[in-house]
């Protein structure tokens, strides 16, 4: 028997904690030929219908369920999508919350974190700068530390969006999924354990994923592009990396440019308003940085819609 803290246990017990909490998303399957992909199923995970806009609601309630709260509450770095959650599971169960972001994060997301009642703190230009200010105030203060993507308890409820979604769709071919940190993709590849390949799919502007898995290990990579408030991190955490170097088929990038054209065919196609970490999946397929075989039927998990008004060109 497993003693894993990341097996498939320990994440179905995570699931039912959280399951008064959180919000079963739906799946939505296409036609790819909508999309340009003749001859391919789209299965999309419509995570970014979770409270507080993304997946991350999910990790920030089992840290709050499963840990003991000091009186001064907790404290989360984020570059927009883990501080709003961490606020809303803070102010759903009661306790005070306060939120580091750097300058990039978007203004819907900081108005987002301040509407849930969070002590917001703007510092630095990148997650890292905020992260290094809320280890800083964590050891001030004694607010307990709720990590983005590298603690067993945020792994573990991120993990359940692939049970979920293997119940809901429990025969794809593959699973393509966004990576910043990659608590998300680490949590689910804890689940699929192989069962599932996942393709992890990162900005070319954030490559951390596919630069440690080049070098054996997390390293630090750059942190950019549009998506720069959700996928870049200086690197990615410590937990998930060897999930991933055991059960993550491939690593692609893919353009800001293939970001913002996937954010347009959502919307277009489905009248889906998606982030740009949001798109990023179903950019890999459109870009062409990964490519389905006729007959097959491919899970894109859309995991984050906190964003600015997106205008898109009247030609388009």
């Amino acid at each position: 028997m497993s003693t894993s803290p990341l097996d498939a246990r320990r994440i179905r017990e995570t699931g039912r904690l959280i399951q008064p909490h959180i919000r079963r998303t739906p799946v939505l399957e296409v036609d790819g030929a909508d999309f340009g992909l003749p001859g391919v199923q789209l299965v999309f995970k419509l995570e970014f219908l979770q409270h507080a806009g993304s997946f991350k609601s999910r990790g920030a309630f089992t840290q709050m369920l499963t840990r003991a709260i000091p009186a001064n509450g907790v404290v989360a770095a984020s570059g927009g999508n883990h501080g709003a959650a961490t606020a809303y599971a803070a102010m759903k169960t009661g306790h005070p919350a306060t939120i580091f972001v750097p300058s990039v994060a978007s203004p819907a997301k900081i108005e987002q974190i301040r509407g849930y009642g969070a002590d917001l703190r703007i510092v630095g230009d990148r997650y890292a700068d905020a992260l290094a200010a809320s280890v800083e105030w964590a050891a001030q203060s004694g607010a307990a530390p709720v990590h983005a993507f590298d603690q067993v308890e945020t792994l573990l409820g991120q993990a359940t969006v692939a049970m979920e979604f293997e119940e809901q769709a429990p025969a794809l071919d593959a699973v393509l999924v966004a990576v910043g940190g990659g608590g998300l993709i680490g949590g689910m590849a804890a689940w699929y354990a192989g069962r599932t390949p996942l393709v992890a799919v990162e900005p070319r502007a954030a490559p951390t994923l596919s630069m440690a898995l080049q070098a054996g290990e997390p390293v630090d990579a750059p942190a950019g592009g549009l998506a720069a408030d959700s996928l870049a991190p200086k690197r990615v955490g410590q937990l998930m990396f060897p999930l991933a170097q055991q059960f993550v088929a491939q690593a692609v990038l893919v353009d800001d440019e293939a970001i913002a054209a996937a954010q347009h065919a959502l919307w277009k196609t489905l009248r889906i308003v998606a982030e740009p970490g949001g798109a990023a999946a179903l950019a890999a397929l459109l870009q062409g940085a990964w490519r389905a075989k006729p007959g097959q039927r491919i899970g894109v998990l859309l995991c984050g819609a906190n964003t600015d008004i997106v205008r898109f060109p009247p030609s388009q």
